[in-house]
């Protein structure tokens, strides 16, 4: 899902991998580094990789982080990617 999505951004914008300086991963439910492990399949190894996790937010969030690291001039080009596998109904308190 997440490489489907990453792939597809990079050609909807016109850019390689290597143009990606960092990036802002948005999931809920998942391990901690599960924005390395979708980024990775990428291609994207050698860049900072932010998980973002901030429930019904999480997605505006990571946009937003990436967001401020361009504007405060730490990068040039960050991806925000979201992804996630939803299940039926409505949300419910999932503890690890």
């Amino acid at each position: 899902m997440a490489y489907e999505a990453g792939t597809k951004a990079l050609q909807d914008a016109g850019l390689r991998y290597n143009q990606v300086e960092q990036a802002c991963v948005g999931y809920v439910y998942g391990d901690t580094c599960y924005g390395q492990r979708a980024l990775y399949q990428l291609g994207l190894t050698s860049i900072p990789i932010y998980n973002v996790n901030n429930a019904c937010a999480t997605g505006s969030t990571a946009l937003f982080m990436a967001k401020q690291l361009i504007e405060g001039g730490l990068a040039d080009c960050v991806m925000a990617l979201g992804f996630e596998k939803m299940e039926r109904g409505s949300l419910s308190a999932k503890v690890s």
